[in-house]
């Protein structure tokens, strides 16, 4: 009865803001933008209900900067956008992974280049989730298809970002963002959530950037004693700029280690249907939706397909990826761009089996007719 008493109507983004609320996020900056503001909007009706602070700003980049001060003075912060909106806050990303300050960037991908198609789907974004900031910066991304899967991600965004001290990038698209399904949320006292580690030691002997037993330094909020100095620039354990190349080098490979160390289960993907698949279907976010119908039906016809579907889109489920090439005849990646993903599925297959892209830019979604069509017309080649 309980859960029955929990089931409820939601589109993605309002899914998003539940999910939030559950992790225990306090507040919200950012700006207007199709098709995430409907993030903004329920947020800004449940914060202030529950202590937490929402801010308009004046732009994007106003945006993610109010969310890392507000994370940097101790609570969890989020902020969501769009295609425009996400490339304006690159640099303030960038800050976030060199100060490994957490927080939760939502990007509900839309029509582009530039203000493109503002309310119709893509998936563009994806390489620019990875490689948007400059420099060799970490990074943690995740890819929901469902209305459900986007609360769960949600709060699986602000764990990591606060285990790990990252930014984390919440990557759906507008078709998963304004979807609307039936989902049962957990109750609130059994979502597990995960608060940043606190310092234990003296405050006189506190270095704000010395690493814990998982590479993690331990992060105290301003105002709670402890001396902590905040820099984008190569710094040591002190937190305080150094102009040494070896400390720049120790720091940038820390960064991107605490995230490597826990790849296994961080980097994650669905399989379905892989078992004795011949050809496999890699798909992501909305169009794995379709993906899963056509490989459905594919086996209806004798068809031996499957779907493997990445939830991270970083790090790249490269174990998962690499298995299913050297098991598969060929593998299928559809989605909504000129090939993202594809690039990733070569980058790590190797050369293990034929990859086939199946590409589209008309801002309508890949139906699952389009993947069986290209799944038929590979089948008919397979020896």
């Amino acid at each position: 009865m309980a859960n029955d008493r929990r089931a409820q109507l939601l589109s993605g983004n309002e899914a998003c803001v539940r999910g939030a609320l559950a992790a225990g996020v306090r507040f919200f900056a950012g700006y207007p933008i199709t098709p995430s503001t409907e993030i903004a909007e329920g947020l800004a009706a449940a914060l202030p209900k529950v202590g937490g602070t929402f801010i308009q700003m004046e732009d994007e980049i106003a945006s993610m900067g109010a969310v890392i001060g507000a994370s940097l003075a101790g609570v969890k912060a989020m902020t969501a956008t769009s295609g425009p909106g996400f490339s304006l806050k690159q640099e303030n990303i960038g800050f976030a992974a060199m100060a490994e300050v957490p927080c939760v960037i939502v990007d509900v991908q839309r029509y582009g280049p530039s203000t493109g198609l503002p309310t119709s789907p893509a998936q563009g974004d994806i390489m620019q989730a990875r490689w948007g900031t400059h420099g060799d910066h970490p990074i943690i991304a995740l890819m929901p298809a469902s209305v459900r899967e986007t609360f769960d991600l949600t709060v699986e965004a602000f764990n990591l970002a606060e285990e790990l001290r990252t930014p984390v990038i919440l990557l759906l698209d507008e078709i998963v963002g304004h979807m609307r399904e039936r989902v049962e949320l957990p109750p609130d006292e059994s979502v597990h959530v995960v608060n940043r580690t606190k310092p234990v030691e003296d405050p006189e002997t506190f270095q704000p950037y010395k690493p814990g037993p998982n590479l993690v330094p331990p992060m105290p909020a301003f105002g709670d004693g402890y001396h902590f100095h905040v820099t984008g620039l190569a710094h040591d354990e002190s937190g305080f700029p150094t102009g040494r190349g070896q400390d720049a080098d120790r720091l940038v490979r820390r960064l991107h280690a605490k995230i490597q160390n826990r790849k296994p289960p961080v980097a994650r993907a669905e399989e379905w249907q892989l078992e004795d698949a011949e050809i496999v279907v890699v798909a992501a976010g909305s169009v794995a939706r379709s993906a899963r119908a056509a490989v459905r039906e594919a086996r209806v016809r004798g068809i031996k397909a499957g779907l493997l579907r990445p939830i991270t889109a970083w790090p790249f489920p490269e174990n998962e990826v690499r298995e299913a090439a050297r098991r598969a005849a060929a593998m299928i990646v559809p989605e909504l761009n000129l090939g993202q993903i594809v690039r990733e599925v070569e980058r790590v297959s190797g050369g293990e089996t034929k990859i086939v892209p199946l590409n589209r830019i008309d801002a309508e979604l890949i139906t699952p007719a389009e993947i069986l069509e290209r799944i038929q017309e590979v089948a008919a080649h397979v020896d």
